[in-house]
């Protein structure tokens, strides 16, 4: 039995709790956003909870592993992979929409990445997995299919990932208050970094660059929390209070107005 197991099984235990709750908390204040800003917030929530859902069945594989239980291991490992391979999917849709403002056309653009994880999901059952290899600090297995290794980097990871850095360019070059920016910017490169680093922590061959991923897997959904919520020492020093005569001046469009909660409500 390694200590290292349950120090890591403790991160993925954070990682499901942290995401979930985030979930539900942009879930419950959902009636607070703008109506043609819904279609965005329900691709984030959809997005943080497969976040969860991905490191819940992670958190069992790493106690399984610290019994000695392989079987129970590799099953989660498996059951894993569901979430995992379709998580750029509320992603992809959240990043068109917020683009556009089109949904019709996130959910063609979603389709097709749904397609692609499915395939995905093929390649990987049709070939199986090599492992488990139990270390001091974490189990690995190993994809047995370049093809499903392949499909994921080029057609799951590099594209959003991509498009989020797009979607990052757009922001900067676009003159825009600084609480705005803050709160566009900074959920964006929360999301980038949980997104990268889930892909590392699946295709990592060593236990520590397994665990330092989930590290900052966490680091990114408490980034991402911070993001819609910061703490008000955080908003004094960057200058972003939210004082609501200046807010009722501001003019956005479709494309910001997702971060910007619908102030009618403290009228």
């Amino acid at each position: 039995m390694n200590p290292g197991l349950l120090l890591n099984g403790t991160i993925c235990f954070a990682i499901t709790l942290s995401s979930l709750a985030f979930a539900w908390v942009l879930s419950r204040n959902k009636e607070r956003y703008k109506e043609n800003s819904k279609p965005a917030l329900f691709s984030l929530i959809v997005f943080w909870t497969m976040v969860g859902l991905t490191y819940l069945p992670t958190t069992i594989r790493m106690f399984a592993a610290y019994i000695g239980n392989q079987e129970i291991d590799a099953i989660m490992y498996f059951v894993t992979a569901i979430p995992f391979a379709f998580i750029s999917v509320p992603l992809v849709f959240f990043i068109i929409y917020v683009i556009t403002g089109s949904k019709k056309i996130g959910e063609y653009i979603s389709l097709f990445f749904t397609l692609i994880g499915a395939a995905y999901l093929t390649f990987l059952y049709d070939s199986g997995i090599v492992g488990p290899m139990i270390t001091e600090w974490g189990s690995i297995f190993m994809i047995n299919s370049d093809a499903a290794i392949n499909l994921y980097l080029m057609g799951l990871f590099v594209i959003p990932t991509s498009m989020i850095l797009g979607l990052l360019l757009l922001i900067f070059l676009q003159r825009m208050p600084k609480r705005i920016r803050y709160r566009t910017a900074l959920p964006l490169v929360a999301i980038s970094f949980v997104f990268d680093f889930m892909l590392t922590d699946t295709i990592a061959i060593v236990d520590v660059m397994q665990m330092f991923a989930r590290l900052f897997v966490f680091i990114g959904t408490i980034l991402a929390y911070l993001a819609y919520f910061p703490p008000m020492t955080v908003q004094e020093k960057l200058g972003i209070q939210q004082q609501i005569n200046d807010e009722q001046n501001i003019h956005t469009d479709h494309n910001i107005e997702f971060y910007l909660k619908d102030e009618t409500n403290k009228v």
